[in-house]
């Protein structure tokens, strides 16, 4: 019984272009794809997928092989990949890559949201960002769409280099680089390493990278000269001015062509620089100002990203979907430059972190002492190892579910709070 291969695939595919993974979201159609997860095999599942609806089952184990709906293929998880790449080199639209360690996302969103004013585009959806996501994500580009933006992620080295071997992007940025994901890096040098992958890949092709004037890590890992950049320098293609953060950013900006508005539905001083990049690429696919003006303003983020909430009677500053020290220390800080007088700090435990961890822990307690808070609170283990440092009324709770015990009773009227962490502290429950 011989495996199929990626070219009758992709005929396949051309028709059922639907690609499923979870038999819970089996459409009428669609190609049910048998990948393996640590704890399951999702070619037992195949038949059930079929059953439901869906036209093929892609497999890797004969035995679940009834009829020709189920495709054998060596492997499925490599198969997904090759067929993204096939299915990659017949697109000639541009595709733009964005990593970085934090903000790629919300970055993702925003150019997405100026680029759909006048093309037809796609962005990866949600955080499809890793050796699975971005396959699927390759695998959604049709031949309505004019551009796409695909989001990559990366907790070690050489991950950037495959992913672009996939999505090859021939253009792209690097939103920054920060303590992310240290553990699998190696420290904050691997970091850079490994983000800069994509600035290898775009320079071996000869394409165009758009960067951060201002952020003098990043200028010293590119050697391309083929830069299009954005920053608040009078050497930036695109300059911006920004006159407020909280409890939005605004701000103007501006071109050698045209000028425009920032006044957008964002918080903070790290979100200008994304909300620059989705403004300079816009300029560089020729939008007018109107245009770019208008995908950036009417943005409003969800996901529990920079959202900006009422809650009994408080202002909540949500950002529980990620958090690492870096990311960490520019939210407490931008986020102590508010105005008001009552302001609280809810912050998770940051994962990921390595053997720092319990520095990079402590060190965040530390700087947050530094500013202005009416309350800190800190949520998690790695912050409770530490609970001796408190000071003044500083809490620490070594679980959420404390965290919230308490914040149901506590007076939280007429504060703004700001409330971060790592995905997996689920912070948002919080409020919920």
């Amino acid at each position: 019984m011989g495996f199929t291969s990626i070219i009758d695939l992709y005929e396949i595919y051309k028709s059922h272009s639907t690609i499923v993974k979870d038999t819970r979201k089996i459409k009428n159609g669609c190609i049910f794809w048998a990948l393996k997860g640590e704890k399951f095999d999702a070619n037992e599942f195949a038949e059930q997928a079929v059953d439901s609806g869906a036209s093929y089952a892609v497999i890797d184990n004969a035995k679940f092989k009834k009829d020709n709906r189920y495709i054998l293929v060596e492997n499925t998880l490599l198969a997904l990949q090759n067929l993204a790449r096939h299915h990659r080199a017949k697109q000639k639209i541009p595709i733009i890559g964005i990593t970085g360690s934090n903000g790629k996302t919300t970055t993702k969103e925003l150019i997405h949201s100026v680029l759909k004013e006048k093309f037809q585009t796609y962005a990866t959806l949600g955080n499809y960002n890793n050796h699975i996501g971005v396959p699927l994500s390759i695998l959604q580009i049709n031949n309505s769409h004019e551009i796409a933006i695909i989001e990559m992620g990366a907790n070690a080295k050489k991950e950037i280099e495959f992913l672009c071997s996939i999505s090859d992007p021939n253009f792209g940025m690097i939103t920054n680089i920060g303590k992310a994901h240290l553990e699998g890096f190696g420290g904050i040098e691997g970091v850079k390493k490994g983000k800069s992958e994509l600035y290898r890949h775009l320079e071996n092709k000869g394409s165009t990278i758009f960067i951060n004037e201002d952020d003098e890590v990043l200028k010293s890992l590119v050697r391309s000269k083929n830069l299009i950049s954005y920053g608040t320098s009078e050497r930036s293609f695109c300059r911006g001015k920004l006159s407020q953060t909280h409890p939005n950013i605004r701000g103007t900006w501006e071109t050698k062509n045209q000028n425009g508005v920032i006044d957008s539905q964002l918080y903070g001083e790290y979100n200008f620089y994304n909300m620059l990049a989705a403004i300079c690429i816009g300029n560089y696919f020729k939008l007018n100002s109107n245009e770019i003006d208008n995908g950036l303003n009417n943005y409003k983020s969800t996901n529990n990203r920079s959202e900006l909430l009422k809650h009994r009677e408080a202002k909540i500053y949500l950002d529980a979907y990620n958090a690492n020290p870096s990311s960490m220390q520019y939210a407490v800080n931008n986020f102590s430059k508010n105005k008001g007088s009552k302001k609280m700090i809810i912050l998770g435990d940051m994962f990921e972190v390595g053997e720092e961890s319990s520095h990079e822990h402590k060190s965040l307690i530390e700087f947050t002492q530094t500013l202005v808070f009416s309350q800190r609170v800190f949520v998690g283990n790695h912050f409770y190892e530490h609970k001796d440092l408190a000071c003044n009324n500083d809490l620490f709770f070594n679980s959420t579910e404390k965290a919230k015990e308490w914040f149901l009773k506590a007076k939280i009227e007429n504060n703004e709070i700001l409330i971060k962490g790592s995905r997996g502290m689920k912070l948002e429950s919080l409020i919920q």
